[in-house]
């Protein structure tokens, strides 16, 4: 079973930056794509950030720039690095490992709250 800690959320002001780190536990097999996902009330999921196996690397439209997903391998951690952060950056994000080729193995973080006020 696989385990996903979130860290690193918090209150920042506009312009600032936080960088998440989500560390993997357990056994991992099958498991290509690490994801950023966030997630605010009365909103759809919203898939911010994904990394595959190979490095290639996906970002919403809405982060593109300010955003950057990395996988350290030797750590089993995923971070993702949010610069020039906006208010509508607010949400609770929630790290995910999952398989292309394996629908059923798809893991979910606690989530962490990342708040962007002045």
């Amino acid at each position: 079973q696989v385990q996903l800690v979130e860290s690193g959320g918090g209150l920042v002001q506009p312009g600032g930056s936080l960088r998440l780190s989500c560390a993997a536990s357990g056994i991992i097999f099958s498991i290509n794509q690490l994801a950023w996902y966030r997630q605010v009330p009365g909103k759809q999921r919203e898939l911010v950030a994904r990394i595959a196996g190979s490095g290639w690397t996906y970002y919403a439209d809405s982060v593109k720039g300010r955003f950057t997903i990395s996988r350290d391998n030797a750590k089993n951690t995923v971070s993702l690095q949010m610069n020039s952060l906006k208010p509508e950056d607010t949400a609770v994000y929630h790290c995910n490992a999952a398989s292309s080729y394996n629908p059923e193995l798809n893991y979910w973080g606690q989530g962490t709250q990342v708040t962007v006020s002045s």
